[in-house]
């Protein structure tokens, strides 16, 4: 997203910002049903080393990013947000929870207070500064109105990533959806 201004306002710019992320879905798809073999790449895009994981929560990180790219490209407050959320939010939620998370949510035992709370915050504040940095171009009119619809977004994507369905769902699916979900209501 800080090399977006770089690229033309048109489809096509969205298009050639997507092959980054888009080339790093092949990527994992050839290594995920190992036709290719990388274990460097393998190691440190999984938990457990084993290359079927990058069909899995890596691949959905690349094409939410790529597709969110592509479909709402960077005049819309929905990229920053469930891009924001994905990548800010649920990446410190991660860290802090490990961190400092003894307190733990009562409805999911795997979920802490404290990885919730910095999900939301890292998902707001990221999306405000990216409304600064976009608004700077004038790809987008910051106004406190969209403040505080990153501050819905953000809030409604930590709840759902905090709900005890990460077994079942990917929360690099259930995060995004949620922001690109509420970011249509709200924006």
């Amino acid at each position: 997203m800080l090399c977006w201004p770089m690229f033309s306002p048109g489809p096509r710019g969205a298009i050639l910002a997507a092959l980054i992320p888009g080339i790093n879905i092949i990527q994992m798809l050839l290594l995920g049903l190992g036709i290719m073999k990388d274990e460097a790449i393998v190691k440190s895009m999984s938990r457990n080393g084993d290359y079927r994981e990058l069909l899995k929560g890596p691949l959905y990180y690349a094409a939410t990013i790529t597709l969110t790219c592509i479909i709402y490209w960077r005049t819309s407050p929905i990229t920053i947000a469930a891009i924001c959320n994905l990548c800010a939010g649920d990446g410190l939620a991660d860290i802090i929870g490990r961190r400092f998370g003894s307190h733990k949510i009562p409805y999911n035992k795997n979920k802490s207070v404290a990885g919730s709370v910095a999900m939301a915050s890292a998902g707001f504040l990221a999306s405000i500064g990216y409304m600064h940095y976009f608004s700077s171009f004038g790809f987008l009119q910051e106004s406190s109105e969209m403040v505080m619809g990153f501050l819905v977004v953000s809030l409604a994507s930590a709840l759902v990533e905090s709900l005890p369905i990460s077994t079942e769902l990917d929360d690099n699916l259930t995060v995004p959806l949620t922001s690109i979900f509420v970011g249509t209501l709200v924006f």
